[in-house]
């Protein structure tokens, strides 16, 4: 149906209620905002979410004026913040969208369109998908009957087969005079989508199909409320009771009441039996109310349609929960004996075949002590040894160890405490840690005791897809199983964030039930409290000349590449670039010793700083950085120094690795600096100034802001307060971009020190002892 000019109120208003889903909100978002129909409003309301959730509703709200962000100052529920979005609602037609869900492309032109040939009825009920974290997408089971009622106008109570639909609201569009008049509002608790859909079902006058798949429904992994054991599942005993009450009041509705009986115990069935909602010791009490609701409202002369379980409804009416036990047992011993013994195995494979690990494994764990990691152990170094030293400091109690691999034991500081991987103290701390702290993972047969805590510090901003995403760019996958990624996720209690972006990348591509600790990254806090001399010194040891520009080139490893290969003919740009531009390669850490950068070093063009230890020292030494698609930009970016994006093979990236923004779109907040994609460009950025001109620092600032938005100093020390000493609030509150102090350039490094020795002399001429 062709849009009509502009109207008094939008033909849709959808309804997004918001709650602890910043890894799932742009995209719900996104999906809305991208409809190719754009007569609509969002409502949507921030119940009080105490995650960033509220934050990004304010974002989208304040460039897109179709987005209305409402705020709960007290969490109500699901119920209560779809009652606040009807009230604030204009248009023809209400849509109750979940946020962690999407629409499909077109989704609104189809609803539209049909609505439009249909005279406007009372309700559209509409098809869906299931999407899975693993991508697959799984039809609905009511794609043929929508797509059999055609073009049919009718009244539900009068086409039964239309109450057997998956009972959610979001699944059909409700006519807002239809919705208001009749005074419908949701209650609080689960399972309030059955009463209301029921509820409007048996009001409506007139309805119509439409077959097109309008919503992907997110299966999560972990999150989901109705997923989550406890007693508030036992609100739907009042949900029912209250459907009945209805029906109470509609004597027409009698013929029908045999289905919403069959509906009702059907339901309480399909919750009891699941441990992810009711759980075992609780199933008794549930039984005892289901037996109470069956016996209450049992129609005269009913009998169990052919399709439900004839056996557990006469158990209900019986009230023997020893005889529904029983079918229970019997159902689970159909299980094959060969899915049990698969299961068996994979729980074994979790141990550590040794039997001093299983006898350590008993003892008690030791509450003092915590073991680091980085980098598949390699040399202590990032987020783990900043965190550590800092622990050294405010947690002296704790005795803290690092697992290293045998060939780097060489390289470990003196004084620190260090075990061998593999080795019989491995397994021992291992097993009696209380913490563990890491920017990867641990091993496969690293058991999680109950009592331990699993602290995951990452190792960069992601650009590039990361988790489950990866199933969808096999060169990034290869080799990896998903189902083991997501088990050693599962271990982890708390995950240290850089930024806003990062923490909804891992809440949405890590579905496990870890907490975030938004602090920034413990890593760059030395880039705040180091001094002019500090970073002098840095670059005579490393070999630059003084008053040479030094420029720190760190390439990102290729995934549809195999070993190095150089992107950049690094002979020609040292040559080009000139003799006062210093060059400072780093390979990434995946690949081994480059000869030909052996040879150019020898040579004098660059400084191959490949297996330098420190990354921080380097970027604190360089005047600028070149890279690509390398995170190490979002750490530099503290340091407000230019920042040289060389993207000459970005599309081929995209496609094989894939992204979560586009880094060279140019746009403020997006892109860092200046963007080369030929090595000409990249020498004609330096030759002419732009590198380091007015557009690149208006980049940078925006790319700041978005990126290094917790990076002030004190990560460490919110990372160690939050884990270590229990505060459950990152403290110290990050200082604001304007408020931090950020090391100098290496000339004002050099101007600073100046003019430290110029005073110094100057006291001394006149007999004055410097302060």
């Amino acid at each position: 149906m062709p849009e009509t000019g502009p109207r008094s109120a939008p033909r849709f208003s959808i309804i997004v209620p918001v709650h602890n889903v910043q890894g799932y909100l742009r995209a719900c978002l996104n999906s809305l905002l991208a409809q190719d129909f754009t007569d609509f409003e969002v409502i949507a309301v921030d119940d009080c979410s105490p995650d960033r959730s509220g934050e990004i509703l304010a974002e989208f709200a304040a460039r897109d004026p179709r987005v209305i962000h409402v705020r709960h100052e007290e969490n109500g529920g699901i119920g209560a913040a779809r009652n606040t979005g009807v009230q604030r609602a204009r248009g023809d037609y209400l849509l109750f969208l979940d946020s962690d869900d999407t629409f499909t492309a077109g989704a609104l032109r189809a609803m539209a369109g049909r609505l439009g040939e249909a005279a406007d009825p009372d309700l559209l009920l509409f098809d869906h998908v299931r999407t899975y974290w693993w991508h697959a997408v799984q039809p609905s089971a009511v794609r043929e009957l929508l797509a059999g009622a055609g073009a049919e106008v009718f009244k539900p109570t009068e086409r039964t087969e239309f109450l057997h639909m998956f009972a959610v609201v979001w699944n059909r569009a409700f006519r807002r005079d239809f919705f208001v008049d009749n005074g419908f509002r949701y209650t609080d608790g689960l399972y309030e989508d059955a009463l209301m859909v029921y509820t409007t079902m048996l009001t409506a006058e007139r309805a119509v199909c439409l077959d097109h798949a309008c919503v992907e429904y997110r299966q999560r992994r972990h999150g989901n409320s109705m997923k989550t054991p406890g007693l508030k599942h036992f609100t739907i005993f009042d949900q029912y009771q209250r459907l009945f009450d209805f029906l109470d009041g509609r004597p027409d509705l009698d013929p029908l009441r045999p289905l919403f009986f069959e509906r009702m115990v059907s339901h309480f069935l399909f919750t009891g039996a699941r441990e992810s909602r009711v759980r075992v010791q609780d199933r008794p009490e549930f039984f005892r109310r289901s037996v109470a609701m069956y016996r209450r409202h049992k129609p005269a002369g009913f009998t169990p349609p052919p399709e439900a379980d004839a056996l557990r409804f006469q158990a209900l009416e019986r009230g023997s929960y020893r005889a529904f036990q029983a079918l229970n047992l019997m159902s689970r011993t159909r299980k094959s004996g060969q899915q049990r013994l698969r299961k068996a195995q994979r729980a074994m494979s979790k141990r550590a075949a040794t039997s001093f690990y299983r006898m350590q494994l008993k003892r008690p764990i030791d509450q003092n002590l915590a073991v680091f990691s980085a980098y598949w152990n390699r040399t202590p170094s990032c987020n783990p040894l900043a965190i550590y030293e800092k622990a050294r400091e405010m947690a002296p109690q704790l005795h803290g160890v690092w697992v290293v691999r045998e060939d780097v034991v060489d390289t470990v500081p003196e004084g620190m405490d260090h075990v061998v991987v593999n080795s019989r103290r491995y397994w021992e701390l291992m097993a009696r840690a209380k913490y563990f702290v890491n920017n990867v993972n641990f091993a496969d047969a690293v058991v999680k005791r109950k009592g331990q805590v699993h602290l995951q510090t990452h190792h960069g901003t992601p650009l590039k897809r990361m988790g489950i995403d990866q199933q969808k760019y096999p060169a990034a996958g290869k080799g990896m199983s998903m189902r083991k990624l997501l088990e050693r996720a599962d271990r982890w209690d708390l995950s240290v964030s850089a930024n806003q972006h990062t923490s909804e990348q891992w809440e949405r591509v890590y579905p496990c039930r870890f907490e975030s600790i938004d602090a920034g990254y413990p890593r760059n806090d030395v880039f705040f409290r180091t001094g002019a001399q500090d970073i002098l010194d840095i670059r005579e040891r490393l070999g630059i000349a003084p008053g040479s520009t030094a420029v720190l080139y760190a390439p990102t490893v290729r995934d549809y590449q195999v070993g190095y290969v150089p992107q950049l003919d690094l002979e020609r740009i040292t040559r080009e670039l000139g003799p006062d531009i210093v060059l400072l390669v780093r390979t990434h850490y995946f690949y081994g010793q480059d000869p030909h950068l052996q040879q150019l070093q020898d040579e004098g063009a660059l400084i191959d700083v490949s297996r330098h230890p420190s990354v921080e020292e380097l970027c604190l030494a360089a005047d600028a950085l070149i890279t690509d698609y390398s995170s190490i930009m979002f750490d530099y970016a503290n340091l407000d120094r230019p920042i040289i994006n060389y993207a000459d093979d970005w599309e081929t990236y995209v496609r094989s690795r894939g992204v979560t923004f586009d880094l060279l779109s140019g746009k403020p907040g997006d892109t860092p600096g200046i963007v080369a994609t030929s090595e000409d460009e990249l020498i004609e950025a330096f030759r002419s100034g732009r590198w380091n001109g007015t557009e690149a620092a208006e980049l940078r600032a925006a790319f700041r802001a978005r990126f290094c938005m917790w990076d002030d100093g004190h990560a460490a020390e919110r990372v160690v307060n939050r884990t270590f000493l229990g505060n459950p609030e990152p403290v110290p509150a990050p200082l604001p971009l304007s408020e931090r102090t950020v090391p100098p350039s290496p000339p004002e490094a050099a101007r600073a020190v100046q003019d430290v020795v110029l005073a110094s002399g100057a006291d001394t001429a006149a007999g004055r002892t410097p302060s």
